[in-house]
């Protein structure tokens, strides 16, 4: 019988390792196509071209696929898109348009494990263990030191600094949701429902500031197919599929290994140096996650799907 359950387990194994490489890989793209396409035009103008062009490719999925979606299973994907898709990015996006730095950003963004542990007990029936919350400490401070170098930077107003932290709560709140509700909504047909809600949430936006627009620049048109194939697809997909795999803390650890993740990116994309501070928080951001990952608690009412 151990032979035979051995390999099932491999299996599941496997797939959540792959599942939360491609998280990390694909969710931190979005910051370098975000760059790209705020190089070359206006910010709620570049998240409306993204999802309209998600949203299109969602809408011929439905329509190829035919899902049986059940209407407490629609409304969790439409709240899911409003709080982790439309919450989370408008208001990074806008603190960052308004002169909130990235390193204080993604300093922010690091507080999200934190917060889905704090709440993961009483909403989801997590159990959080010691070692996880050293984890969960520890990984605050590798982000810290990823990210030192921009921590004097910026010039935007202290009130201004509440968007990014509201955003990580729009996303600590969709995936409370989702582990609480366990919708049996497939991942494909979930991501281009929130894709939809997205596109016309983004696109109202972007009308209702002036935005909407077709810049010229091809650039930006290259960061918005960036944005839909790696960061839509790739990032929210993996996003999705992880919550189906493992518990939010354990998911949400993840999240400390997306600044370390953008910095590859820009190292490869625009030549940004790597210096010895963000190399030494690399490898404790890396150590908070394992142990996070590896030891007890974190199970409960929703460890098992």
């Amino acid at each position: 019988m151990t032979t035979l359950s051995a390999p099932p387990v491999r299996r599941t194994g496997l797939l959540a390792v792959g599942a939360g490489t491609g998280f990390v890989v694909f969710w931190s793209s979005g910051f370098i196509g975000a760059r790209w396409g705020t190089d070359n035009g206006e910010v709620f103008n570049l998240l409306a071209w993204r999802y309209l062009v998600a949203a299109t490719i969602g809408l011929a999925v439905l329509a190829w696929r035919r899902p049986r979606i059940a209407r407490a299973d629609l409304i969790t994907q439409v709240l899911m898109a409003l709080f982790s898709q439309c919450a989370y990015l408008g208001l990074i996006f806008s603190g960052v348009d308004q002169g909130v730095p990235a390193g204080i950003t993604a300093l922010i963004g690091a507080l999200q494990p934190i917060l889905v542990a704090t709440v993961a007990g009483p909403l989801l029936g997590e159990r959080v263990g010691h070692w996880q919350w050293v984890g969960l400490v520890l990984g605050v401070g590798g982000v810290g030191l990823v990210v030192a170098g921009d921590l004097g930077a910026g010039h935007a107003a202290p009130a201004v600094y509440l968007l990014p932290f509201a955003g990580v709560v729009g996303l600590v709140v969709g995936t409370c949701l989702d582990r609480r509700r366990r919708p049996k909504v497939g991942v494909i047909d979930g991501l281009a429902i929130q894709c939809v809600i997205a596109a016309i949430f983004f696109t109202t936006l972007a009308l209702g500031t002036g935005q909407l627009s077709a810049p010229a620049a091809p650039a930006f048109y290259g960061a918005v197919v960036w944005l839909v194939l790696f960061s839509t697809a790739g990032g929210y997909g993996f996003y999705l599929l992880n919550l189906r795999l493992s518990g939010a803390t354990r998911i949400s650890s993840l999240m400390y290994l997306v600044p370390p993740a953008t910095m590859v990116w820009a190292w490869l994309m625009f030549g940004e140096t790597i210096g010895l501070l963000a190399v030494i928080g690399m490898a404790v951001a890396a150590v908070a996650v394992l142990i996070i990952r590896t030891t007890g608690g974190d199970q409960g009412r929703s460890g098992g799907h």
